[in-house]
């Protein structure tokens, strides 16, 4: 069998090859830079920035934006789910890896900064070929992250590998941040007359950026494609590659979808665990769809401009963080089991708390009168009752989803026998990738059948609905299995 998709490559390295002493080298930090490099593409372009530019202003009405958005998110999905799969089976016998990864980026960052052309009056790219681009991108992406992520333990050795990716998760959240935290002081803030007494500003968008053409949020994509050209050089100066395998890429790939196969019928054969991860492919596309598509949302439904979206980013990635910490309280206090359930039930009720919410509604009941009630305070953005609960939200929301990730590794631990966990982490990496057209799709059907937003977000109610119901008849997980493997 194939070991391309290797606990070890995922990060999870079994504890009996951590070791505390071994030092993280130059190859394995190197190898995480590249991760944090990428981040910023997510974060400005994907979520939070660019598309609910495209939304709002390209597209001019965010329901049929969020429509077509997630059309064309359901065709990188099917695309990914096509191809991702073999790719991380056959890894191991394409041998060297970073000449393929140096592709990706050469193609990648043309294509990003080319997005700085989709403009307002539509004189650059139509709506089409920004969606083409994006699509394209997302494709590339997943591809890297295979390539990427298979060279793990050979950048920093076994006993170091979770140091390399516990390194790589900082510098995305750091990466994504730092971008976030830049664009709202030198494009956002700069000259609006809320802000022109804020000493530490520059008085205007830097670069001479002009907000009627949208420039600011336009921008992004360069900062987005620089930061990832820049820091993608030392990963392939100084990462190791795989060694040479001599085996043809087309012998590779056949080779992978056999090894893809056995691994399936190696994991169906535990049933708790093949449970665990079908479930997991609703709930994940599920918390996947909420973190896509809460740009576009909120700038539709709560009529945010990119300064609001810009600081909801920022503290959202700040608030994300204590996720990690939260998954481990609740492993540790409840089992990783409940603690999924409960982090799959807080992200359901924060999503139908989002759908009850607008400008001058509160949870569904509470009509707020903007004009009858003063400002919560002077700033530039977030200024009134109804922002701060959409904000406390989506604080809900960060915390629990990003709690999930941990908590869901956690629990197939707990599943799977030891000397089987290879195969299953491979398929628990492979099931991220072969429904992530799911979500898009049924945020698709419902903006189109429903024509507003809030029908298209509520049908991601419905993957979370299933994968909880999913992990009712997983057995083990428990607190009291925290020493036991369960098949």
């Amino acid at each position: 069998m194939s070991e391309a998709i290797s606990e070890a490559d995922l990060g999870v390295t079994p504890p009996s090859a951590y070791d505390s002493r071994a030092r993280l080298t130059l190859g394995g930090a190197c190898w995480s830079l590249f991760e944090g490099a990428r981040n910023p593409y997510v974060i400005l372009i994907t979520i939070y920035i660019f598309m609910p530019y495209v939304a709002q202003t390209v597209v001019g009405d965010p329901v049929k934006g969020q429509e077509v958005i997630s059309q064309w998110s359901q065709y990188s999905g099917w695309a990914v789910m096509a191809t991702a799969p073999f790719l991380g089976a056959s890894i191991d016998k394409l041998g060297p890896r970073k000449i393929w990864l140096a592709l990706l980026v050469v193609l990648m960052v043309p294509l990003m900064a080319s997005l700085w052309f989709s403009k307002a009056d539509h004189t650059g790219l139509s709506v089409t070929q920004t969606l083409m681009i994006t699509t394209a991108v997302g494709i590339l992406f997943t591809w890297s992250e295979v390539l990427h992520n298979s060279l793990l333990v050979r950048a920093a050795g076994l006993s170091a590998a979770h140091k390399a990716s516990g390194l790589a998760l900082a510098l995305g959240n750091f990466f994504g941040l730092a971008a976030l935290a830049f664009t709202a002081w030198a494009f956002a803030l700069p000259g609006l007359p809320e802000t022109v007494s804020w000493g530490w500003l520059p008085h205007a968008p830097l670069f001479g950026l002009e907000r009627a053409l949208h420039q600011p949020e336009r921008v992004v994509v360069l900062l987005a494609a620089g930061v990832f050209a820049i820091g993608s050089l030392p990963f392939f100066l100084f990462t190791p590659d795989a060694p040479r395998t001599g085996v043809p890429v087309f012998a590779a790939l056949r080779s992978g979808a056999s090894d893809l196969l056995t691994m399936v019928k190696t994991v169906g054969h535990y049933r708790h665990a093949a449970i665990f991860l079908a479930a997991r492919m609703f709930y994940v596309d599920g918390m996947t769809a909420i973190l896509i598509y809460s740009g576009v949302y909120a700038t539709g439904v709560m009529k945010w401009r990119s300064l609001e979206l810009l600081f909801f980013g920022i503290t959202l990635s700040v608030l994300a963080v204590l996720g990690g910490f939260v998954g481990r309280w609740l492993d540790d206090g409840l089992g990783p089991k409940r603690a999924v359930q409960i982090e799959i039930g807080m992200s359901l009720l924060g999503i139908i708390a989002l759908l009850g919410m607008g400008p001058n509604q509160i949870l569904y009941f509470w009509h707020w009168d903007s004009a009858a009630h003063p400002h919560l305070w002077a700033g530039p953005f977030f200024r009134t009752l109804p922002e701060w609960v959409f904000l406390m939200i989506g604080f809900s929301n960060a915390v629990f989803i990003t709690a999930h990730y941990a908590s869901s590794r956690t629990l197939l631990t707990r599943l799977t026998p030891p000397d089987q966990t290879g195969a299953f982490f491979g398929v628990y990496a492979l099931s991220g990738t072969a429904t992530s057209w799911l979500g898009p799709f049924l945020v698709n059907q419902g903006t189109r059948i429903f024509k507003t937003q809030q029908g298209g977000f509520a049908t991601v109610t419905l993957l979370l609905f299933l994968g909880f119901v999913g992990l009712l008849f997983v057995r083990g997980g428990d607190r009291a299995d925290a020493g036991r493997r369960s098949a």
